[in-house]
């Protein structure tokens, strides 16, 4: 199958944090909001003076295609595009897309946020492309990176309200990390900023949801 590639920046801003360069992707299918996160992502470090460019790659179909978005911040940041092997962070918003994306863009010190919940591609249900075990992708996560946080978004969503704010759970666990050039508060009032008005309530309980889960996870890590 052809693929059909995009790339967008945004405009950058004057810096005021000396933050060199910071490299983030946020993966899934098309209609899971991967899009919508890395702009929040994005339009927080704005909020702080922060340089920042953003990418986005999609698959042949906007909805159901595989989707990832760049977010790259700091003054030594001039492509949109996160070179191979250089990420801080990688979200998955679904387990295989992070695993594809992983094997490219991940580093050792890159720190795994991933949905466990799957959703296959278009190319999955047109058999172009085979859908690994769950606990096998997990587990290529992990020979790839030292830190892998991994957890039924989907789930928490749901509990949120609205299934559909499993994004912002992601981005709950993303300010739990502790990995942004910028604090957790930011990255909540981006996120109450961004989304529509009446969805403000569920989308602020994914967020924490997924803040909670992923304090819980790392501590039962160390």
């Amino acid at each position: 199958m052809h693929m059909t590639k995009s790339v967008r920046g945004v405009s950058e801003v004057t810096v005021m944090n000396d933050i060199h360069e910071f490299n983030l992707i946020v993966t899934g299918v098309g209609g899971q909001g991967s899009v919508l996160a890395s702009h929040i992502v994005a339009g927080a470090a704005v909020t702080k003076g922060l340089k920042v460019r953003v990418g986005e790659t999609f698959g042949a179909a906007q909805r159901g295609g595989k989707v990832h978005s760049n977010v790259r911040i700091g003054d030594d940041v001039y492509g949109p595009l996160c070179p191979e092997e250089s990420l801080n962070v990688l979200v998955g918003l679904e387990p295989n897309e992070t695993l594809r994306l992983a094997v490219r863009y991940a580093a050792p010190y890159t720190f795994i946020v991933t949905n466990t919940r799957p959703v296959p591609s278009m190319d999955n249900n047109i058999g172009a492309d085979t859908y690994p075990d769950i606990d096998e992708a997990l587990e290529g996560l992990r020979k790839l990176s030292k830190t892998v946080v991994a957890f039924d978004a989907t789930e928490l969503a749901m509990k949120a309200g609205n299934e559909r704010t499993m994004n912002v759970v992601l981005l709950g666990a993303l300010a739990a990390t502790g990995q942004l050039p910028y604090d957790e508060e930011c990255l909540r009032e981006a996120v109450r900023g961004a989304v529509p008005p009446k969805t403000v309530e569920a989308n602020m309980k994914a967020f924490e949801y997924g803040f909670e889960r992923c304090k819980v996870l790392l501590n039962k890590s160390i």
